[in-house]
């Protein structure tokens, strides 16, 4: 017996001897290829890139995980108890393993596989969810839980509990594409995480299990059911009282999920702008991932103003236009009605429009029935609502012909609508009524800037974001027209011409290489011999303006144009002196962004500041120099220090000041008069294009520069006189009366030794001030008006651009280029809105 147990000793202390060599070799062969758990301490998680308006009000975010990272000592204690309750309520006592709960969960495994009944439960802790989340797979195998049982041992030996909690945390998968606790508190809830009641603490801990299980709109009974049960765990762990415990539980589950992308109404454009810039600095992982604060130079009130003044002038004028018919026909067949919408996609931007059907059709009025709401889930509603759009609110669809012509006057609301018409509609002053509507067929664009530092304030790139995402204002390429053409007398004035110089307008020929002969000609037809600089301008004449760009050269307004931007390497063709060689609206308003601010190069940006993760400034727009701005400490009376502007002199201020007042006779007496409904100092100058392609204005006051430009995607005529003075100027004087209102009328900054002397208009001789005719025009110091008037152009016969020359030809003879504006009948543009920006233009847009 001795020898028998002996023997039973012997072989028992062989096989524990070979399990525990068993053992260690598996545990070494494990840990050869065991992740560095080290790299935990430099973990830097995939955060949102997040974008703010100037006010900073957040404009929009943009991830591949929504995340938010936050430190531990920033999250709430009851949030954290909240998730120790449902997770790992011995957190913080185990060593990273919870043996008691391996050995429960084991147990259930067994009763589960004999029974056939109940379900499985797990046994990680926190820690083990940071190893298995962090450093290895999801697989259910033996070979990855004793990796993740190694890690453990490391983590929790090198880092805090705190630390540790702090990674699970800002980690976790939380359902709506949320990672981490904070990025769930927003998108759940549209709350920060010290915002969060109890109940809601409770169903962001019962998130981390399975989302999808738990989901809030397909799933509803059994997510409360969830947070209840964490709530009940709350209590029982003596984290909150019975008390608190009910009247949560009694709370419904009012998940309101928030929107990702661009946030601010009429700013997606813009917003998408930025994310571009930003791609292009940091790549597209960068911005998914970087989690960058931008903070750019948008002002919401300014870009709502700017979509109103857009959009009501696109609507204004596509509606002079005539309607074009319904968006599409469909038969009704009895069924419901609302089921032929619901495929009909209504761009969020045009709000409050919306998408309809018409149902009945009589002389009076018409029956639609509107496109029902989508709930939470994104399915439609089963409420059913009907309007009426009466004779009054369809007058102005006259039939569309042909873009200048009409059909007949609409008396009757079936000439225009038919029974299955799917129409636009907007809401009329009267409940239940609706006003027809259609999106404009034409496309516009605008840029608000500050001249002083070109910094973007408002940009809008079309009438809607969501049916066209083409920026007009930064990638559409046109021709400027007359916009052009202060680089070309400003090129003059920087080469010793000056505004009172006289330039023959007179028919003119070009013999071409090619054989052609060009000839340009005013847009009125007509010639009108000598004339100042200034008139020539004002009036927006083409022939004068050709004759001045030969006789100065186009080398010279190339580089004058190059350096304010205009174009980055411009032809040197003679036509480009009339804005034929394109362009983009941005650069243009940043060029006379240079005459308002006297002369000094500015760069047009939409980011003010990036800051990384840490807050660190890593970008930012504004590099004045400002080493006064350092100091220890602040005493009194101590000056407020002087930001250095070392901005380049692209331009003398005084040619700067001399094209902003003639740019000010524009608006006075020429082509841009409709923007004298401002009653303050504005400069600006109309542009358009051959056969009405293109229409512009660009304006500027002392401290805002507005440019607008309006014209088919696909570059077609407007009809005739839709011009830049007529259809774009209006645009402008529309922006500014809302941006400008209830702010003093300032003037143009004079720059110092500018003489102010009274000229006659037409001849540019001096002239008793007071006399009819006569002008204060700024000379530059040691200038002055001439004692006699030489005419450029009257006889010189020079080599053109093209190299063939130049020859008079009599009046009669037809033009070939239209690249001015000549019309001048009086106008207004819509009513002023409230300080909102956000009224009915009496189209239901707003």
């Amino acid at each position: 017996m001795l020898r028998f147990l002996g023997w039973l000793f012997a072989a028992g202390f062989m096989i524990v001897i070979g399990v525990a060599a068993a053992a260690i070799y598996i545990v070494m062969d494990v840990s050869k290829d065991l992740p560095d758990y080290k790299q935990l301490a430099a973990y830097e998680p995939p955060v949102m890139t997040r974008m703010h308006a100037a006010d900073g009000s957040l404009l929009a975010e943009y991830a591949e995980q929504r995340r938010l990272f936050v430190p531990i000592q920033n999250v709430p204690k009851k949030l954290i108890e909240a998730y120790l309750a449902a997770e790992d309520k011995t957190f913080y006592t185990h060593s990273g393993l919870d043996y008691r709960g391996i050995f429960a969960a084991a147990l259930r495994y067994v009763q589960v596989k004999l029974t056939g009944r109940g379900q499985i439960v797990g046994a990680s802790t926190i820690t083990q969810q940071v190893a298995k989340n962090f450093l290895l797979s999801s697989e259910q195998t033996l070979s990855r839980k004793l990796k993740e049982a190694l890690i453990v041992q490391r983590i929790e030996a090198s880092f805090s509990k705190d630390q540790i909690l702090e990674l699970y945390l800002n980690e976790i998968f939380l359902g709506l594409n949320s990672y981490g606790i904070a990025a769930a508190a927003l998108n759940y809830f549209g709350k920060s995480l010290d915002e969060l009641s109890i109940d809601e603490m409770a169903y962001l801990a019962a998130l981390p299990k399975g989302p999808n299980n738990y989901h809030p709109f397909r799933y509803p009974k059994r997510a409360v059911e969830r947070r209840n049960w964490v709530l009940l765990q709350m209590y029982e762990n003596g984290y909150i009282t019975e008390a608190e415990m009910k009247e949560a539980q009694a709370r419904p589950l009012n998940v309101n999920p928030r929107p990702f992308g661009a946030q601010l109404f009429a700013a997606e454009g813009f917003a998408e702008e930025v994310r571009r810039e930003l791609t292009t600095m940091y790549g597209k992982e960068g911005v998914s991932k970087g989690g960058y604060s931008v903070r750019t130079t948008i002002d919401p009130k300014l870009q709502i103003m700017a979509r109103q003044a857009v959009a009501r002038g696109l609507i204004g004028f596509d509606r002079k236009r005539g309607y074009r018919g319904p968006v599409k026909t469909v038969q009704l067949t009895g069924g419901d009605w609302a089921e032929t919408l619901a495929d009909f996609k209504v761009p969020a931007d045009v709000a409050p429009w919306q998408i309809s059907v018409v149902l009945e059709v009589s002389d009076t009025e018409a029956k639609i029935g509107l496109q029902p709401t989508r709930g939470p889930d994104g399915k439609f509603t089963d409420v059913r609502e009907t309007g009426i759009i009466p004779l009054n609110y369809v007058t102005w669809a006259r039939a569309y012909i042909d873009g200048s012509k009409l059909g007949p006057e609409v008396k009757k609301v079936s000439s225009v609508l038919n029974v299955g018409d799917v129409v636009y509609v907007a809401p009329g002053k009267e409940q239940g009524q609706y006003h027809l509507v259609q999106t404009p067929d034409v496309e516009a664009a605008l840029v608000a800037m500050d001249p002083h530092s070109g910094r973007v304030l408002a940009m809008v790139g079309g009438f809607s974001y969501g049916s066209s995402q083409f920026n007009r204002a930064t990638q559409a390429m046109r021709q400027p027209g007359s916009s052009f053409k202060p680089i070309v007398y400003a090129a003059a004035l920087d080469n010793g011409y000056t505004p009172a110089s006289v330039v023959l307008d007179a028919p003119v020929e070009f013999h071409l290489s090619n054989g052609k002969v060009w000839r340009p000609k005013n847009y009125t037809d007509k010639f009108y011999g000598p004339s100042t600089l200034r008139r020539g301008i004002e009036q927006s004449r083409n022939a004068m303006t050709v004759r001045l760009a030969d006789d100065l050269g186009m080398t010279k307004i190339a580089d004058l144009a190059q350096r304010l931007g205009v174009y980055d390497q411009m032809p040197r063709h003679l036509a480009n002196a009339l804005g034929s060689a394109e362009t983009t609206l941005l650069r243009m308003v940043t060029a006379y962004s240079i005459f308002d601010n006297g002369g000094r190069k500015v760069e047009a940006t939409l980011i003010d500041r990036i800051q990384d993760r840490r807050g660190r400034t890593i970008w930012k727009h504004d590099n004045r120099d400002c080493t006064a701005c350092v100091q220890a400490e602040y005493t009194p009376g101590m000056p407020e220090p002087e930001l250095l502007d070392v901005s380049e002199q692209v331009m003398s201020p005084y040619t700067a000041y001399q094209i902003t007042s003639m740019l000010e006779g524009v608006v006075e007496r020429g082509t841009g008069h409709k923007m004298k409904v401002l009653g303050k100092p504005v400069a600006g100058k109309t542009g358009t294009s051959n056969d009405e392609r293109d229409a512009w204005f660009i304006g500027y006051t002392p401290d805002l520069a507005v440019g607008v430009y309006v014209g088919y995607d696909n570059p077609k005529p407007m009809g005739k006189k839709r011009t830049g003075g007529e259809l774009a100027a209006p645009f402008v004087a529309d922006f500014m009366q809302m941006a400008l209102r209830n702010k003093p009328a300032a003037p143009f900054r004079v720059p110092r030794a500018i003489e102010l002397i009274p000229i006659n208009a037409a001849t540019g001789r001096r002239a008793i001030f007071g006399e009819e005719g006569t002008i204060l025009e700024a000379f530059k110091p040691g200038d002055e008006p001439p004692d006699s008037t030489s005419i450029i152009g009257e006889t010189k016969k020079t080599a053109s651009a093209e190299g063939s020359g130049v020859v008079l030809v009599p009046p009669s003879q037809d033009g070939a280029y239209s690249g001015g504006d000549g019309n001048y009948s009086d106008g207004s543009v819509g009513t002023v809105p409230d300080d909102t920006g956000l009224t009915d233009g009496g189209d239901g847009l707003y």
